[in-house]
């Protein structure tokens, strides 16, 4: 396993936005194409495609915002082909390693959809905490502290 981050641009967006859910995932996040648009509205986004050595095998997105460097993993999803296997786990443990030295933080958070079980489970035993807050979607605010 050789997890990557590559920026979206024109040789590899396609293959992203073909990155196919599990119909059962499909209810707890937007699609890669929902996710680009709203990265286009707001720079802040910073859109990347995960590969394993030269295969694109998921999608996140994170950003940072405001005067204290509120530093979100927004996104991640590996497509059905790539689940169970690793992969998930690994990239989000590098994703947290990058966005807390570009953004220079101790401190990443991410929300999910208070259904999402499965999602709940997989941070927690990555190590993220329930803070006991909501978003403005009334999602579930997780936060990891390096």
């Amino acid at each position: 396993m050789n997890i990557l981050f590559r920026d979206i641009d024109r040789t590899n967006e396609d293959m992203v936005k073909n990155i196919k859910l599990n119909p059962e995932q499909e209810k707890f996040i937007e699609t890669v194409e929902e996710c680009l648009e709203e990265a286009n509205e707001y720079k802040e986004w910073c859109p990347v495609a995960i590969y394993n050595y030269d295969e694109v095998i998921g999608f996140a997105m994170y950003g940072s915002f405001g005067p204290n460097k509120h530093t979100w993993i927004d996104r991640i999803m590996i497509d059905k082909k790539y689940q169970d296997k690793g992969y998930g786990r690994t990239a989000m443990l590098k994703l947290i390693e990058i966005v807390s030295k570009k953004y220079e933080v101790d401190t990443v958070y991410l929300s999910i959809i208070e259904e999402n079980k499965m999602a709940y489970e997989f941070y927690r035993s990555i190590g993220f905490e329930y803070i006991n807050e909501k978003d403005s979607n009334g999602e579930l605010i997780f936060r990891y502290t390096i």
